[in-house]
C-alpha cells in the first residue's frame, strides 16, 4: 500500500483540457497562401505565351522607288572631260541601276540628283578610278574637274544616314550590288575638310563571289537591274592590247563574234576584266617601310594602286521613270 501509494504521483498524467481550434488563424493562413499563389501566378508569364517569345526584326525594305541608268564608255585617245570630248570613244554598255528609297532615302536623293545634275555637279564624263579584280570598282572620286574627278556637289542635303546602324543592314552579296564609298573612299583631303563636303562616291561589286570585307562599312542603297553590252552593236576593230582582256578573261559571258568585235557581254564584268596597276612586292614593301618612317609620299604612290590601265568613263547618266515601285527577286 506504501508503495502504491509511492508511485501513484509519478505514474499519474495530468489532464488539461482540449484546447479549442482556432478557426480564425486557419482561415487567414489559407487566405494569404491563396494570395501569394494568385500573384505569383501573374508574375510569371505562361511558356505558350506570344509576347515571351523574341520577335526576328523585319527584314530591310529593298523596295525598288527609283530608277538611274549609268552608260560606261572607254577613250583609246586623249580624254578631256571639261570639254565633254571623247575621240573614238568605245561603248562597253547600259547599267540600270534600282534605289532603295525606302530603306536610305537621303543615300538614294543624293545619288540620283548626282546622275540628273540637279545638284550642281554630275557622274557624267568621269572616270573610273579603281578597278579590284574579282571584287569591286570604285567610281564618283571627289576632286579635279580636269582630271575626270567629279566636281563637289553644292546642292546635296548632309546625309546623316552614314551614322545610322539601320543603313548597314544590306550585305555586299553579290555581284551588281551598289553602295556608297565610306571605308574606300579616297577623295582629296583639302575637299573632305570642307564643312559643306558631301560624299558621293560609289562603288559596284563585280563578282563572282561576295564581298564580306565592304560589310557594315558601306552603305548599300541599290542593285544593277539591267545591263546591254553595247546594244548588241558591234565594235570597231580594237588593239591587240584590248583583245587580251575582252577574250582571255574567267568571267565573260555571252558569245564573241570574232577577234575584233564585242557582243553580248556583260557590261559589269567587261569593267572588271580592265588591266590595272600592280606594283611589284618590292615596291609594296618600299612603301610599307615609307609609310613606317612617316613619309608623305607612301598614300600619294598608293593612290595609283589598281587604277585602270585604260580610260574608262561613265560617258552618260540619267533618270528612268518608275511608273509603280516594285521589289525584284533578284535584289540582295
Amino acid at each position: 500500500m506504501f508503495a502504491s501509494a509511492t508511485l501513484s504521483p509519478l505514474l499519474s498524467v495530468p489532464h488539461y483540457p482540449n484546447p479549442k481550434p482556432n478557426h480564425s488563424s486557419k482561415l487567414s493562413f489559407t487566405r494569404r497562401h491563396l494570395l501569394f499563389l494568385s500573384t505569383s501566378s501573374l508574375s510569371v508569364p505562361s511558356p505558350l505565351s506570344s509576347s515571351a517569345i523574341p520577335q526576328p526584326p523585319p527584314p530591310p525594305d529593298t523596295t525598288v522607288t527609283d530608277r538611274v541608268y549609268m552608260d560606261f564608255s572607254i577613250c583609246p585617245t586623249s580624254f578631256r572631260p571639261e570639254a565633254d570630248d571623247c575621240r573614238d570613244s568605245l561603248p562597253l554598255g547600259r547599267l540600270v541601276i534600282g534605289l532603295y528609297g525606302h530603306l536610305v532615302p537621303l543615300t538614294v536623293s543624293n545619288f540620283k540628283a548626282m546622275c540628273t545634275g540637279s545638284s550642281g555637279s554630275s557622274y557624267k564624263n568621269t572616270l573610273v578610278q579603281k578597278i579590284f579584280p574579282g571584287q569591286f570598282f570604285v567610281a564618283g572620286r571627289q576632286g579635279r574637274r580636269d582630271k575626270g574627278e567629279v566636281r563637289p556637289p553644292l546642292d546635296l542635303a548632309r546625309n546623316t544616314e552614314t551614322v545610322d546602324s539601320r543603313a548597314f543592314a544590306l550585305r555586299h552579296s553579290k555581284a551588281g550590288v551598289v553602295s556608297l564609298c565610306l571605308s574606300e573612299n579616297d577623295d582629296d583631303d583639302e575637299i573632305k575638310l570642307n564643312p559643306d563636303y558631301r560624299n558621293v562616291e560609289f562603288l559596284i561589286t563585280t563578282g563572282p563571289g561576295p564581298c564580306p570585307q565592304l560589310d557594315n562599312r558601306n552603305i548599300v542603297f541599290g542593285s544593277v537591274l539591267e545591263d546591254s553590252s553595247c546594244h548588241n552593236d558591234p565594235l570597231p576593230a580594237l588593239p591587240p592590247f584590248e583583245l587580251s582582256w575582252r577574250h582571255h578573261s574567267p568571267l565573260v559571258t555571252g558569245l564573241v563574234i570574232d577577234k575584233h568585235t564585242l557582243a553580248w557581254l556583260d557590261v559589269v564584268t567587261a569593267i572588271a576584266s580592265i588591266p590595272t596597276y600592280k606594283p611589284a612586292e618590292r615596291i609594296r614593301q618600299l612603301n610599307d617601310l615609307a609609310e613606317f618612317l612617316g613619309d608623305d609620299r607612301a598614300p600619294i604612290a598608293r593612290a595609283t594602286w589598281n587604277k585602270p590601265l585604260k580610260t574608262v568613263y561613265i560617258s552618260d547618266c540619267g533618270e528612268l521613270k518608275v511608273t509603280k515601285p516594285s521589289l525584284s527577286p533578284s535584289l540582295p
